[in-house]
């Protein structure tokens, strides 16, 4: 049986438009694609515009799905959890959790205090799961991030 990886990323001082495109360059400087998916069309154009800023001195390739060929992106927005870019990793980008992420390698479960129940109730539910390894992060107040459990 494969292990998977949830990772709860607690936001609690950094927005994720500036989180995000941090985890995304790591994901893809790996060789690896990421699926971002939210559920609010707002939110991914903001993570879209988060993207393409990130950096002066590096390039993000991304697009949201449909507006491109999404099977090359390594970086793909989308509503749902389908992997059009054959990603093995997963961003959820709207504090919502999504039972499709347990079909992926890796996931990135973001949530701010408003999400917290929710991902609370995820969390609990996933301590079932087989093949399912946990980590819980929160900022600190200086935006870094401290692994809670």
């Amino acid at each position: 049986m494969r292990t998977m990886r949830v990772d709860f990323y607690h936001l609690t001082v950094t927005p994720l438009e500036r989180v995000l495109p941090k985890i995304a360059d790591k994901v893809v400087s790996g060789g690896e694609r990421l699926l971002v998916v939210s559920a609010q069309e707002a939110q991914r154009d903001l993570l879209d515009q988060a993207l393409w800023a990130f950096s002066p001195e590096s390039f993000l390739p991304h697009a949201q799905a449909g507006r491109g060929e999404d099977s090359l992106q390594p970086i793909l927005i989308g509503e749902g959890a389908e992997a059009a870019n054959g990603a093995s990793n997963i961003a959820l980008a709207d504090g919502v959790w999504r039972e499709e992420a347990l079909g992926f390698a890796r996931t990135f479960h973001f949530f701010s205090e408003d999400e917290i129940a929710a991902a609370r109730t995820a969390w609990r539910q996933l301590g079932d799961v087989d093949g399912v390894e946990r980590r819980y992060w929160k900022q600190n107040e200086r935006g870094g991030w401290d692994q809670a459990a």
